[in-house]
């Protein structure tokens, strides 16, 4: 027998037909898509809102928010939604859609608490039938709801930026909760972010409507369970880790060199043991490559021996490992980006010592990912090219930069949070994660002039022989991926970095008070 399914909205809408109400046609299914942001909340103070919010009935002026990021206690959601549809209709519910554009372990996060839900309502007397996992294949444009073509991608259990559809983690966790196995997502632990204070951005309105109260599960400590350890607390990018674990609500240990030596195995040992991390993240290393022509010895040791050392320790836990290397393995003779499967060659220290730490952790650890990316730029560190161009010309003083160095540059904020997001789905092996694009660093500066508002020829190039760098350097550096372009353009990187200087303050810092 065939059945008919109708979304709850459509259903309502029906029974208020005349000729519906007639001549009842029941459906055997309501069909509930709610998500995140689908309650709303309306308030009529306008001034406690942005201007984009403010809207109206035509008789009173109001501000239309997500009720997520402004009531306290939080909305009832998923459970709230459905429970409200049972408890008006009485027919048999199915959650028919279930996706969060958001990382890995929060897409994760809203499925299991979709599925708990439902199984809770189940556990009252609801009759439930399903939970939808949609989109699986993701979605594109999601994010303004199909009113623009910005090619905008949202990933669901498989990610289709690659040559072949990849399963995500969340595909892992739709399996195991079909199969009423254990979730074998350990960064998932802990509540989503629309159950932690990082949910509100506006002025709490506390309210009296009854709301089902949270889990004990949903006060768990931030991230829960085991905690992701990374290394290198004193450098940018062990820094931006920890930065995005907090943000995205991921338990984590941050270690210097004084808790965790890569020169001694013990103290590893005994470090991993005490610990008992999920993963290992290795961000500690040598990073500069003009002195490292004259102190091999000491760059091979930091950049390979203890990244081999500590990719061996995590081998013999059975945990996943994740390094970073460079650009610079390759000797910039090609006429395209270099993809993961093209041939090395470093030309100097640094490359080969990088080249090397590639090959050691990747033939000692079967579950080790190593990542190539290049020329960083973040809105948290004042030591980056970017942030030097900003500082000078805002002081009136010129910039010079190497023309003759193709690189692509990488936005660090997008490249923790594509590594987070391949750590949790279990990837393996080399990637190549930059920003999309290939650029002099001239041309960088360039761009980075025009967007804080200064005219780009105030950037000039030069050879990069002239500009006091002892090792050599590849003439053509540019990165892409043959395995998925999971990072973000670098005309985007930059709009974003701009964008957040300004929300942190950091265009007053470098005296750049007339950009636009």
């Amino acid at each position: 027998m065939r059945r008919r399914a109708f979304t709850a909205s459509a259903f309502a809408t029906a029974l208020a037909s005349p000729a519906i109400a007639q001549a009842p046609c029941p459906s055997d299914v309501i069909g509930v898509n709610h998500y995140v942001t689908s309650d709303r909340h309306l308030d009529h103070r306008l001034e406690r809102y942005p201007f984009h919010t403010r809207g109206g009935n035509g008789l009173r002026g109001y501000a239309d928010v997500e009720a997520v990021r402004v009531i306290q206690p939080g909305p009832g959601l998923v459970e709230g939604a459905m429970g409200e549809a049972w408890d008006r209709y009485g027919r048999t519910l199915a959650l028919t859609e279930c996706h969060l554009g958001c990382t890995r372990e929060e897409q994760i996060r809203w499925l299991r608490e979709a599925w708990d839900s439902a199984q809770a309502l189940r556990d009252r007397g609801a009759d439930v039938e399903a939970v939808t996992a949609w989109a699986l294949f993701g979605s594109y444009d999601w994010d303004n709801l199909l009113t623009r073509a910005d090619g905008g991608y949202e990933t669901g259990a498989f990610d289709l930026r690659g040559p072949l559809p990849r399963p995500t983690a969340l595909a892992a966790t739709i399996r195991s909760l079909a199969r009423g196995e254990q979730d074998p997502s350990p960064a998932a632990a802990g509540p989503g972010w629309w159950r932690r204070d990082v949910r509100l951005i506006y002025s709490p309105v506390f309210t009296s409507v009854q709301h089902p109260q949270p889990r004990p599960a949903w006060r768990a400590p931030q991230g829960g369970g085991r905690p992701l350890l990374i290394t290198g607390a004193s450098g940018t990018l062990g820094a931006a880790m920890a930065r995005s674990c907090e943000w995205r609500g991921l338990g984590y240990m941050l270690t210097d060199r004084a808790s965790l030596s890569l020169d001694d195995p013990a103290q590893m040992a005994a470090a991993l043991d005490r610990l008992q991390p999920w993963a290992v993240i290795n961000t500690a290393g040598w990073v500069r490559v003009d002195e490292a022509e004259q102190a091999s010895e000491a760059c091979f040791a930091a950049n390979a021996s203890g990244a081999a050392r500590l990719a061996e320790a995590c081998a013999a836990r059975g945990l996943p490992f994740v390094g970073f290397s460079s650009d610079l393995v390759f000797d910039g003779k090609a006429d395209r980006p270099y993809v993961e499967s093209d041939a090395a060659g470093p030309l100097n220290v640094y490359g080969a010592s990088k080249l090397a730490a590639e090959r050691h952790v990747i033939s000692a650890n079967d579950r080790a990912l190593m990542i190539r990316t290049a020329a960083f730029f973040s809105p948290y560190d004042p030591h980056n090219f970017a942030a030097e161009v900003v500082r000078r010309l805002a002081a009136g003083q010129s910039v010079i930069a190497a023309g003759d160095l193709v690189v692509s540059p990488t936005y660090v904020p997008d490249l923790v949070d594509a590594v987070l997001d391949l750590l949790i789905d279990g990837e393996t092996g080399l990637w190549h994660l930059t920003n999309e694009g290939a650029v002099s660093w001239a041309e960088f500066g360039g761009l980075v002039a025009g967007a804080f508002g200064f005219n780009a020829r105030e950037v000039g190039a030069a050879p990069w022989r002239t500009l006091g760098w002892t090792a050599e350097r590849p003439a053509y550096a540019a990165l892409a991926s043959g395995r998925g372009r999971l990072m973000p353009t670098l005309e985007s990187a930059i709009a974003r970095y701009r964008q957040s200087l300004s929300h942190e303050g950091g265009l007053r810092n470098a005296g750049a008070t007339h950009a636009a």
